[in-house]
């Protein structure tokens, strides 16, 4: 049976969703309600369009020597790419057959974990997990979700041995302050599979996505963090042998 998704776009030319170049499947649905979310338009489970994987590796297939030259390689993201683990499975499957790099940018809210679970992770490279705040309360309150599941399937990926980068947004009055940060840094100090730690400066890019829905923007009172914010947030990690960078 031919497997299917839905998808929101792809972006020819990423240079922020892994390592290289990569080739950017953006997938359609998210359980996740985050006030600074720059895919607004990607929550909805029904929307975007559906596609096979032989019409999204004809083209990768053409991007392929810029990919490959860079390091690059295939990204999915979202949305959350794990709502449609079968289709990004067969996806990856079909990449890896090809020799193409692999990554999954992931929210890690994985609600059951099944036998196609592991058979995406298998066919996986490299997994970018977004971990959106350590203290549950403050995670609910920008995420409307709990944080348990992210964090559990961080458990499931160091005891995997998984190859994982950890990406953390940092926005003011959610996750600036120090405390956040360093536990954040002690809860992944001891996971030898991550990599590193990519901090991400909060924008306002997907402002006008929410506008264009008819929805107020949140964080409209909130303003990129400065670079001395940055480096004091660098500084809980790296201070701890973490390897970040922003």
């Amino acid at each position: 049976m031919t497997v299917t998704g839905r998808i929101h776009s792809v972006e020819s030319f990423g240079t922020v969703d892994g390592p290289g170049i990569r080739f950017i499947v953006f997938m359609q649905g998210c359980l996740m309600r985050c006030q600074y979310c720059h895919n607004r338009d990607t929550w909805d489970l029904h929307g975007g369009r559906e596609v096979g994987v032989p019409e999204l590796m004809a083209q990768i297939q053409s991007y392929r020597p810029f990919l490959e030259a860079s390091g690059g390689g295939v990204t999915a993201s979202g949305g959350e790419a794990i709502l449609q683990a079968p289709f990004v499975a067969e996806l990856f499957k079909a990449c890896r057959r090809e020799g193409i790099h692999t990554c999954l940018d992931t929210n890690g809210f994985v609600r059951k974990y099944s036998p196609v679970i592991d058979e995406l992770l298998d066919n996986t490279d490299l997994v970018l997990l977004d971990i959106k705040q350590m203290d549950d309360k403050r995670h609910q309150d920008l995420t409307s979700v709990s944080n348990q599941r992210t964090l559990q399937f961080a458990d499931y990926l160091a005891k995997r041995g998984q190859p994982t980068w950890i990406r953390y947004v940092v926005v003011d009055g959610f996750t600036d302050d120090e405390d956040s940060a360093i536990r954040l840094a002690e809860f992944v100090g001891p996971m030898a599979n991550v990599e590193k730690v990519e901090l991400l400066p909060y924008h306002e890019l997907g402002r006008h996505k929410w506008e264009a829905l008819g929805e107020d923007y949140p964080l409209k009172d909130i303003r990129p963090p400065s670079r001395e914010t940055m480096e004091k947030i660098k500084a809980v990690f790296v201070s701890r042998g973490i390897n970040a960078s922003y």
